[in-house]
């Protein structure tokens, strides 16, 4: 058990360096800016440090400190140290960014120490062994975050989307503080190892109290995920600095998908809540995804496509799909942080490129039959090779998720038949098909396989999972087929009309700020 004070190694490091980067200069604080990027270094290695001793002694709680079960606590697993190992080398790569990036900010001291500070509370979060301390945790982790996002207060839209993200995290906070509160009066306890391993059993208090303390969960997750309707703050987030956004889009926004994961045990014993999630996140991502390909700005786009990822990572969530939700977790924030922090780049690359003549437009037939070719290539080599190394998909909703996986990628093969590309791009492209198979395969394998002691094993579906399987799998698969056939109506005067309202993501926004009244910045003096 007292291996288990490893999972407070990381934390208590980001804490200290916030400290020690809010007393030191406000302007270029040189040496503070090595200590924190240090302090995010080491951190990571105490999260490896943390996977040794778990593969040695297996998953452990440290003592309570508190009363009535409630109190701190920290527990050792391979959910936690997944976290905190991600957590930890993103908020180095951020940290290491800033120092360059706000170079001469007469703040840069105390926007060190806010990242820091926010780091610490994620960390805290992904690793809470008690109700208490996970709700601390994500509470601060909100509270530091809006202090982030304010780091320019004269800007009248970052007061804006900062007051409704504030908004919609306090009822974030309230349905997951009523949750926690069911939990701890159900189970007569606050740890969560020991709740999880009841609910494990089939126990608990009765299902009408894990119905409520399920569907409380959840909505605290879409909240915090931005999911819809209640998305737009994340869209309108964009005056803040980019390492803000890198590290919201990278890190703080996976909250939601972390809760679910974290009581994926709980969330078995309810299949209404997990249809909920699968109906709302599978919407969420379709909706994103088609907005995102109109946005004229980078970071908007990215913040569509964060929407549109969260979203498709609550309906793995919803499909019972834990191990493969933490993988697309943990891949999303790598590419997402990257994607933030290199966005200036990409734009002077864009810039660069020499305008060429008008595009010809591709014939209807050829883009449906390279479609269907593009699918016919993945199933028979991609998912070929797949089987045949032995990652088969081990339930029928993993099959769902590779379909859909096909969709995406026939799509990319579309592209290079339809345009007459050379034949050395098409067979990098269906290369890069073969080995996204294998990868897909190969990665879902090992999450389950090292998850395997910590997060249940997706249940065998019934007919409400089947339903949503199949429309999933359809919807996806139109939506994929739609933007492949783009360039044959994208000059239709009907499609300069659905671009537009595509590109206000039909007003879904605007009409949730007129039903709440509306959001007025405060005038700045």
């Amino acid at each position: 058990m007292l291996h288990a004070f490893i999972a407070t190694a990381p934390a208590l490091l980001l804490l200290a360096a916030a400290v020690h980067a809010h007393t030191g200069p406000m302007m270029r604080p040189a040496r503070r800016m090595v200590g924190v990027g240090w302090a995010a270094l080491a951190a990571t290695a105490m999260a490896v440090a943390g996977i040794v001793l778990l593969v040695i002694h297996g998953p452990a709680t440290t003592p309570l400190l508190g009363w009535a079960g409630l109190g701190f606590s920290w527990r050792l697993d391979a959910l936690s140290v997944t976290m905190q190992m991600l957590v930890g080398f993103i908020g180095w790569v951020v940290l290491r960014y800033s120092a360059i990036y706000l170079d001469g900010e007469p703040r840069q001291g105390p926007f060190m120490g806010w990242i820091c500070a926010t780091l610490a509370a994620v960390l805290v979060l992904v690793s809470a062994g008690n109700l208490a301390l996970l709700m601390v945790a994500w509470v601060a982790t909100s509270l530091c975050l809006h202090k982030l996002l304010l780091f320019y207060p004269e800007r009248a839209p970052a007061q804006r989307a900062a007051r409704k993200k504030f908004l919609f995290a306090r009822v974030a906070d309230m349905a997951l503080l009523m949750a926690c509160v069911l939990l701890w009066v159900g189970y007569g306890t606050g740890d969560i190892g020991s709740i999880l391993a009841i609910a494990r059993q089939g126990g608990g208090a009765g299902p009408f109290l894990n119905i409520a303390a399920a569907a409380l969960i959840a909505v605290a997750a879409l909240l915090k995920s931005a999911q819809f309707p209640t998305h737009g703050w994340l869209t309108e987030v964009m005056e803040t600095p980019t390492p803000v956004s890198a590290l919201l889009h990278a890190g703080v926004i996976n909250a939601g998908g972390f809760l679910l994961i974290r009581f994926a045990d709980l969330l078995l014993l309810t299949p209404g809540v997990l249809a909920l999630l699968a109906i709302v996140g599978g919407f969420t991502a379709l909706f994103a995804g088609l907005v995102m390909l109109t946005q004229p700005a980078i970071k908007t786009s990215l913040a569509w496509s964060t929407i549109g990822q969260m979203g498709f990572m609550i309906l793995q969530c919803g499909l019972a799909l834990f191990p493969l939700a933490l993988l697309h977790i943990v891949a999303h924030s790598l590419y997402k942080a990257h994607a933030f922090l290199a966005s200036g780049g990409a734009v002077e690359q864009v810039a660069s490129i020499p305008r060429a003549g008008p595009v010809a437009v591709p014939n209807g037939m050829a883009v449906a039959k390279a479609f269907g070719l593009g699918i016919v290539i993945y199933l028979l080599i991609g998912l070929g090779m797949g089987f045949a190394f032995g990652f088969p998909p081990k339930s029928p909703q993993s099959i769902a998720m590779g379909a859909i996986l096909i969709f995406g990628v026939a799509y990319l093969i579309a592209q290079g038949l339809a345009d007459s590309a050379p034949a050395k791009l098409t067979l990098y492209t269906a290369a890069s098909a073969t080995m996204t198979a294998v990868g897909y395969f190969t990665l879902q394998g090992l999450a389950e396989v090292l998850l395997s002691t910590t997060l249940p094993a997706t249940p065998p579906p019934g007919a409400l999972e089947w339903t949503l399987m199949t429309l999933a799998v359809v919807s996806f698969g139109l939506a994929a087929m739609a933007q492949a056939m783009f360039p044959l109506w994208a000059y239709h005067p009907a499609a300069a009309g659905l671009r537009v309202h595509l590109t206000n993501g039909f007003y879904a926004n605007a009409l949730l700020d007129r039903l709440t009244g509306g959001w007025r910045a405060a005038k700045s003096s």
